[in-house]
């Protein structure tokens, strides 16, 4: 299937209203919501004060490293279009050239490259493949650009984007970042790439990543003409040497051996491919889901 662009912003609104409940409100995840990195820079440098480290978080059973080195990490996967922009930079506010940023995440379908075992009823199997990953080192603004797609969903986790921040051998950095609720509920219901017979378990206000990682992890989205384009800042320390944390052993070196990854037990962690245990929670329906979903001013509500 050939890649779909963004709905027109009108196009979106009649669907939402008409269709997930969420009404025009999707709109406002589409918004810049966080500085730019020169104003976080500008910020540091004239407060004095030193910005707050990027949070890590755990690795998941799914990272391995294919050595690609590319911008475009498609290979051809069906799904929204996205560009992802990181920008690395220190406690002072100083953007950091010369590193390296690894990105990985799942297909529209929720699935990875390189594991069995995946799917709804981990039948799925991608071993020896590579789409959606790579690596691009940060340019002289700290800048590292990818070309990917909207990532879809999988049992126990909200959506999310993983990567790595590496200087030489060592990763600074190991983390997540999320994206807005309401436009990912929207993409999952009405993009047929998306389609899915169950309906998507976790949210970003009910993942223990999410919750940990704190809003820092949220990425900034904005609509072109295109393709939705999402920004992160980055914040590290260059000379850290923290432990990496994950679950299991971390997979096999080179993304498997044809089994599913080593990881949380079913339903827990980032094991995500796996059917939840009784008693997990089901997905929230109704009123309750779009109370978790949209967002409310202060003191105000979405509701007639």
């Amino acid at each position: 299937m050939s890649q779909h662009t963004p709905e027109s912003p009108a196009r979106r609104r009649a669907l939402l209203v008409g269709g997930a409940g969420l009404g025009s409100l999707a709109l406002a995840a589409c918004t810049p919501r966080t500085s730019t990195a020169a104003d976080g820079q500008n910020a540091a440098s004239s407060s004095g004060n030193l910005l707050e480290l990027t949070p890590q978080t755990t690795e998941g059973p799914y990272y391995f490293d294919p050595g690609l080195v590319r911008q475009d990490i498609t290979e051809g996967m069906p799904g929204i279009p996205i560009e992802v922009v990181f920008t690395v930079r220190d406690q002072s506010g100083k953007t950091l050239p010369d590193l390296r940023v690894d990105i990985w995440h799942c297909n529209a379908a929720g699935v990875y490259s390189g594991y069995a075992g995946q799917g709804d009823d981990r039948r799925t199997s991608t071993t020896g493949e590579t789409f959606l990953r790579g690596s691009q080192p940060t340019d002289a603004q700290g800048r590292a650009r990818f070309s990917s797609i909207y990532p879809g969903w999988y049992r126990g986790r909200t959506t999310h984007i993983h990567f790595k921040v590496i200087r030489g051998d060592v990763h600074i950095l190991t983390c997540q970042f999320f994206l807005p609720d309401a436009l990912s509920e929207y993409l999952y219901t009405h993009v047929g790439d998306y389609a899915r017979k169950e309906l998507r378990d976790m949210l970003n206000s009910q993942d223990g990543i999410a919750l940990a990682a704190g809003p820092l992890t949220h990425g900034n989205v904005k609509q072109n003409a295109d393709r939705y384009v999402i920004a992160l800042d980055v914040v590290v320390d260059p000379a850290a040497t923290p432990s990496i944390d994950r679950p299991g052993n971390g997979g096999p070196p080179g993304g498997g051996a044809g089994g599913p990854p080593p990881g949380p037990p079913p339903g827990e962690g980032d094991g995500g491919a796996r059917r939840p245990p009784p008693g997990m929670q089901a997905a929230l329906t109704g009123e309750a889901r779009i109370d978790a979903i949209v967002p409310k001013p202060q003191g105000d509500s979405y509701k007639k």
